[in-house]
């Protein structure tokens, strides 16, 4: 039996259909049927080897929700026929102090689910078991995919680093990653601001959940004002103008990978105790809480579906921004 994947030959090179022997799950794997896959800007970082590890031919995909059809040695056969999703990790070694302390995503041996392995622009995919999240009743699997890389991402700093549900938290950029951290602060119960180029979509970021948009430019005129600050675009910003705007503890949470570096003075960091973090995703125990945190609340991303064969339409689209707020691509 063989399968389909979507491959790239080069860097920036179109997707093209072509077939691959089965997979055969290693132990504590499983192989997933590929139902659904989002496709997410790191897949484009990937594809162009903006990061430099690109190892070609390449098969991105690593927001994929699928049905467990096979398992490996030390993995129950009563998974088979379940629906879990799967994101940016496929592995971790299990045993390391990060792993142990329930911080695997921080392993020093992780496995990339599109890093030297076959993504989720395929008709099947492997990950280790611990790393493909059972989806919960009431979840729409359809929807799902962009939770396991975007979603987690937003969610992280809000669980991983207990942020009070009376902290006041802004988010900048209200795009793939930003409508879903709006929708997780406000749940939270914080008092949630959206910072935007386009305040056009003002209306778009109170529906997500937004109490408050405010103009980015204008950030400078918000000093002292914010716990969190949440950032998910990738290019460079006013930083003393960001940092100004932290309270007194204050943290910005770095999410878009912007290649140049972040200048930023002592003072900065000094006055008021403030801090910079980002989120390598997480952990699966975090995940489980994400998934299980998004039915309660009804939080959802917002998608766009197009058919698998239609993937590189996609990624000419999601290249130029065209696109509210995902993509998921369908298998037939």
């Amino acid at each position: 039996m063989s399968i389909t994947v979507w491959q790239a030959l080069e860097a920036g090179g179109r997707l093209e259909p072509a077939t691959r022997p089965m997979l055969e799950p290693a132990a504590d794997e499983l192989v997933l049927e590929v139902l659904h896959c989002g496709l997410c800007h790191s897949d484009l970082s990937m594809l162009d080897n903006h990061w430099g590890m690109t190892q070609y031919p390449l098969v991105p995909g690593h927001e994929v929700v699928g049905r467990v059809v096979a398992v490996g040695s030390g993995v129950s056969s009563e998974l088979i026929g379940q629906l879990r999703g799967l994101g940016w990790i496929s592995g971790s070694c299990s045993h390391c102090p990060q792993c142990l302390g329930g911080t695997g995503n921080l392993c020093g041996s992780l496995e990339a689910t599109i890093v030297g392995r076959q993504g989720g622009f395929s008709s099947h995919v492997t990950a280790r078991q611990d790393w493909a999240i059972p989806l919960p009743a009431g979840m729409d699997p359809a929807a799902a995919g962009p939770l396991f890389c975007g979603g987690i991402t937003v969610f992280a700093p809000l669980v991983d680093e207990a942020v009070s549900p009376t902290a006041h938290v802004a988010v900048i950029g209200i795009g793939g990653l930003g409508h879903m951290a709006l929708q997780f602060a406000r749940a939270w119960g914080c008092e949630v601001t959206a910072l935007t180029t386009n305040l056009s979509k003002g209306e778009e970021a109170r529906r997500f959940g937004a109490h408050h948009v405010e103009a980015l430019d204008q950030l400078g005129t918000l000093a002292g004002r914010f716990d969190l600050v949440i950032n998910t675009v990738n290019h460079a910003l006013q930083w003393g103008d960001v940092m100004a705007s932290l309270a007194p503890r204050g943290r910005l949470h770095q999410l878009g990978a912007v290649l140049d570096p972040i200048q930023v003075g002592a003072f900065d960091l000094i006055m008021g105790r403030r801090s910079i973090t980002g989120s390598p995703t997480s952990s699966p125990a975090s995940l489980l809480k994400m998934v299980d945190f998004c039915v309660r609340h009804n939080i959802r991303p917002e998608v766009e579906h197009l058919p698998m064969d239609r993937l590189n339409e996609a990624i000419a689209r999601l290249r130029q921004g065209d696109v509210r707020y995902r993509f998921v691509l369908d298998q037939a």
